[in-house]
């Protein structure tokens, strides 16, 4: 194969990018047949067919949304060079844009951006996603990484995702201040109202468990899938409820709410998920380890 050309590489990534050949000839000045025998020639040399034709639009094969992936890598690399020499070295500041799951506990999300926080020159910025956005987000190089629950290297059938432990975090019985309980569980629990998390998720999974194990009928109150909303009606409710300490930390600091006790053997996961294939910048790096200490 040929040496890359970058100047293919480029005209590539534009028209991937727009999937509109006309739009980025005019962008670049360039004629669209140029432009055209450009894209073919690179398709050439690549030995590879890169897009394919759906009525008048440009549609990525299987081999150009690869192709595209190492483009996106290249050029946001460039431009990042480009900011750090327009900025000078030394003095550059760095920007951490991070993606979090929707419903993923703002205590944990509070430590973990706390480091960032405390640096004069780091800015950051936090979006929420639900776990689809976040991992397009990732892979469209929108978030340098994201918070989850969730180990999505899970059934990976390529590495696309690197996926870390950050914490992992007891599963708690919480209840309000007042509450009595006459011993280990279901012992002094009776018919207490509970708020819980949604059917489906790891907590809920964990809490069905239990209460099978014990032949427990728990009289639900109210379920949720938002972790901020389940935490708002364990403080307000004057119900039980099951979510990790992390989550009502402030509450249980305040005196409004108090841990009974812990689910043997249950816990909830936090990872960072960032791009397998790309090499983690060193503050990045920095940020991940900070919080796994």
């Amino acid at each position: 194969m040929p040496r890359m050309n970058y100047h293919h590489l480029y005209y590539f990534w534009r028209v991937a990018s727009a999937g509109n050949l006309t739009q980025v000839a005019k962008e670049i000045h360039l004629s669209q047949s140029a432009l055209s025998a450009q894209l073919k020639q690179f398709q050439h040399n690549l030995d590879m067919e890169l897009f394919e034709r759906e009525g008048r639009k440009l549609v990525l094969t299987a081999e150009g949304r690869k192709v595209l992936e190492y483009a996106e890598d290249i050029f946001s690399r460039g431009a990042q060079l480009e900011q750090a020499v327009k900025s000078g070295f030394a003095q550059a500041q760095q920007h951490v844009s991070i993606g979090v799951l929707t419903n993923l506990s703002r205590n944990f999300i509070e430590s973990f951006i706390l480091p960032l926080m405390q640096q004069d020159k780091v800015t950051f910025s936090l979006q929420s996603r639900d776990m689809q956005g976040l991992l397009e987000g990732l892979n469209q190089h929108h978030f340098d990484l994201i918070l989850t629950n969730h180990n999505v290297e899970v059934g990976q059938q390529e590495p696309l995702w690197r996926s870390e432990l950050l914490s992992r975090q007891p599963i708690e019985i919480v209840a309000p201040a007042t509450a009595t309980s006459g011993g280990a569980f279901p012992h002094g629990f009776g018919d207490v109202p509970w708020v819980l998390p949604a059917k489906g998720s790891e907590i809920r999974s964990a809490f069905n468990v239990l209460c099978a194990r014990h032949q427990y009928e728990p009289v639900i109150k109210a379920q949720t899938d938002d972790m901020a909303m389940l935490r708002l009606l364990a403080r307000d409710s004057g119900a039980y409820s099951v979510l990790p300490a992390v989550v009502v930390r402030d509450e249980i600091a305040q005196g409004k709410l108090k841990v009974l006790q812990s689910i043997p053997g249950a816990f909830e996961h936090f990872y960072a998920v960032t791009l397998a294939r790309k090499a983690l910048p060193k503050h990045i790096r920095r940020l991940i380890d900070a919080a796994r200490s």
